[in-house]
């Protein structure tokens, strides 16, 4: 069992017992060949320590590995989702059977290392645009199969998420005003066919900006603007619609662009560009 209270509301547990059993799928195939050398009474005592500083996010995915594999295992957390932890810090403490526990340990600590990784740097993003209105946006740029785990870790780094996939929003983009004639057409056929869908038009120029705040949409992505054509953005549109910021966003630049008065910025970087934060499991097999 776990001791843990979260902080954040995970995907539902079905979508979780998903990511796990594809997880063992291709770890564990037809059994852990190594783990079958230990006795098979043996008990082990685990603790996790943290290396480098960190926001944790993943902690139901972990559960859900050590816990398929030994129902009765007991993890007491040191720590919740969301919480920013410093090197040496112990996360949790783990007493189970000890094949289950070595043979779950992979696939647990490659998800609590890649989501809190996917947490630390989305907190940083925040940080970075502190003291202005500015959200700082997840993408559909994820790990194909783990959309909802790493948009959940999006959230625990301080994140709000985009649209999920492809159904639940409209995002048009250049190729669909093309393809429709102009934004005022493709607008028009998005609300006939979708009229309860946020709406949201990607502009290149301020002429097409102009354009969809004609058209009434929900929201107007700006597309690689500079600096100061972000500033006219916002004073053109004079807050009728959000304005979201995407493209050429860091670390770097990021703090400029929130200072524009924009809205949104979406940041690709917080799903795609994985850098797994460094965990330390200890066992000790009594």
């Amino acid at each position: 069992m776990t001791t843990t209270a979260l902080r954040f509301t995970p995907p539902d547990q079905a979508s979780i017992n998903a990511d796990v059993e594809r997880a063992f799928a291709e770890d564990l195939g037809r059994g852990d060949a190594t783990a079958s050398l230990l006795p098979a009474d043996a008990q082990a005592t685990a603790q996790l320590v943290c290396r480098e500083e960190a926001v944790i996010a993943g902690i139901p995915w972990f559960d859900a590995c050590v816990h398929k594999l030994d129902p009765d295992a007991r993890i007491e957390w040191q720590v919740r989702d969301g919480d920013r932890i410093q090197p040496g810090a112990i996360v949790c403490d783990i007493r189970g059977h000890a094949r289950a526990v070595v043979s779950a340990e992979r696939s647990a600590l490659n998800f609590l290392q890649m989501l809190s990784g996917t947490a630390t740097i989305t907190a940083a993003y925040v940080a970075a645009v502190a003291g202005t209105r500015v959200r700082v946006l997840d993408t559909r740029k994820t790990v194909p199969g783990l959309r909802m785990a790493q948009k959940y870790a999006v959230r625990c780094g301080g994140g709000h998420n985009h649209r999920i996939g492809l159904y639940d929003a409209i995002l048009v983009k250049e190729n669909h005003i093309i393809a429709a004639g102009s934004i005022a057409a493709v607008v028009l056929a998005a609300r006939q066919l979708h009229p309860a869908l946020l709406l949201e038009v990607e502009v290149e120029n301020l002429d097409e900006l102009q354009q969809a705040l004609d058209a009434g949409v929900d929201r107007i992505m700006l597309d690689n603007f500079t600096l100061p054509l972000m500033r006219e953005a916002v004073a053109q549109t004079a807050g009728r619609v959000p304005l979201e910021i995407s493209g050429n966003v860091d670390l770097q630049t990021i703090g400029d662009y929130a200072r524009t008065g924009v809205d949104y910025i979406s940041v690709g970087a917080l799903t795609k560009n994985l850098r797994a934060i460094d965990l330390s499991l200890r066992l000790k097999i009594e």
